[in-house]
């Protein structure tokens, strides 16, 4: 078994309905991703990463940088770890609704363009070939891997904090929760 770390970005300088769509980190966020690489880098030769995936957000990109640097390593850019998809007809002001709404309920029941109970098990797929890797996402695909770690059909079953680090195992096939990181004490939305 490898380690797996799933780390959710830092602070964006934004947040969905605002004017940036793709924002960056904001100081406090710059901070975190630099918290999250010495945190990482602290860790056993053994169970460091080796790796650096990120979504292909700017914010998850930004937060995965300063450990890319560090490992003197690329960052992977991998969209099956990305946010959750909008339904197309959604507008940007619509979002922050219909993620409330998605927050609520089970997996199966998201209304939009896709299977997204399916989605959250391509994600966790995509993972079981991640070992010793640092895997940059975001708050509902983190929800994804837990809720489908834990057997638990709701959308919403943990509450990572910015720039918070769980761990996981993989033997390639399968992934196995080590440790949740740090929850939030306020909601996304």
């Amino acid at each position: 078994m490898s380690r797996l770390y799933l780390i959710r970005h830092g602070k964006p300088a934004s947040t969905w309905g605002e004017a940036d769509e793709d924002p960056g980190l904001d100081e406090a966020g710059r901070a975190q991703a630099e918290a999250a690489r010495d945190f990482l880098l602290a860790l056993p030769q053994a169970d460091r990463p080796r790796r650096v995936v990120s979504s292909p957000l700017r914010r998850c990109r930004e937060t995965a940088m300063p450990t890319a640097e560090a490992l003197g390593v690329d960052v992977e850019i991998d969209p099956s770890v990305g946010e959750i998809p909008t339904p197309k007809a959604l507008s940007a002001a619509e979002r922050p609704a219909w993620l409330r709404g998605v927050f609520q309920g089970r997996w199966k029941d998201v209304q939009g363009d896709l299977d997204y109970d399916a989605w959250r098990r391509e994600i966790v797929a995509s993972l079981h070939a991640r070992g010793d890797t640092a895997v940059f996402s975001h708050y509902v695909a983190i929800n994804a891997v837990m809720s489908q770690l834990e057997d638990d059909e709701r959308v919403l079953v943990f509450r990572p904090d910015h720039a918070s680090i769980s761990t996981l195992e993989t033997d390639g096939s399968s992934l196995t929760l080590v440790a949740k990181g740090r929850e939030a004490s306020t909601g996304v939305l």
